[in-house]
């Protein structure tokens, strides 16, 4: 008798658990899919292009260039929504001190391309949420599991795409025009880059030298010896502490300091 009325008990609570487990299904996931859906348009409105008319123009956001522990690179850039509008940049050389001055041209901008992907990963991580109207029933909640899976992928893609810049090599960084922008025009032997990491925006100024054919020094690692960035990303200075390379020898090519910018109003 004890084991009927045991039986009839947890019965009657797996029917009320299965009936509160699809009220949960049918009510409370698409309330909490509309906040999420809600967050993530606000989140792409700091995405917003110039000129798209959604919030007005592109507010502009001005940072100041300074490096970590000398003087060597100063100056300020300008960002309106994905592209750098201008930039005015004093550069001081290591070797022989010459002061350098370049900014850029009037009728040029530079896309930053972390951006427009990180836009474009919340984009679809919206798009995700919106495919699952109101009226659409969920079955089980792996089904719900499946839909958070693929909204964090995207979520986590635009995140990466704002902390690890993208590696890039001296060619690629020679063939991307941006050493083009400026006015007057750089010298032949430096080069340039401009990249997101977390919230600042960071400038990269390499100096090319000639190898020495007759030079029998040792050979560093690829990252020391010609400034590449080292696996994992473009060398950037965190924590407001800069990573120049260990040594600067005649016959290679090294980078000067990064520029740590702070935003500025």
């Amino acid at each position: 008798m004890a084991t009927a009325v045991a039986s009839t008990a947890t019965a009657a609570e797996r029917a009320v658990l299965e009936e509160e487990f699809r009220w949960l299904l049918q009510a409370e996931v698409h309330a909490v899919l509309r906040q999420l859906q809600d967050i993530l348009k606000e989140a792409s409105l700091r995405f917003t292009l110039p000129g798209s008319g959604a919030e007005g123009p592109a507010k502009q956001e001005n940072f100041i260039l300074g490096s970590c522990s000398t003087d060597q690179v100063k100056g300020v850039l300008t960002l309106q929504g994905d592209a750098l509008s201008q930039a005015d940049v004093n550069l001081k050389m290591p070797r022989n001190n010459q002061l350098l001055h370049f900014a850029f041209r009037e009728d040029k901008q530079w896309k930053l391309q972390q951006i427009q992907d990180a836009r474009n990963h919340v984009s679809q991580a919206i798009y995700l949420l919106a495919n699952r109207e109101e009226s659409y029933q969920f079955k089980t909640g792996a089904e719900v599991l499946k839909l958070m899976d693929a909204v964090m992928l995207q979520l986590t893609r635009a995140r990466n795409r704002l902390t690890t810049p993208a590696t890039l090599t001296l060619p690629e960084l020679a063939a991307s025009g941006l050493t083009r922008m400026f006015a007057p025009t750089l010298p032949s032997d430096l080069l340039v880059n401009v990249y997101i990491n977390l919230n600042k925006l960071c400038l990269t100024v390499y100096q090319l030298h000639a190898l020495q054919p007759t030079s029998t020094k040792p050979a560093t690692s690829p990252s020391q010896r010609v400034g590449v960035p080292a696996p994992g990303g473009e060398p950037r200075a965190q924590g407001g502490v800069c990573d120049p390379l260990a040594e600067r020898r005649p016959g290679v090519l090294h980078r000067l300091p990064a520029a740590l910018p702070a935003a500025q109003g």
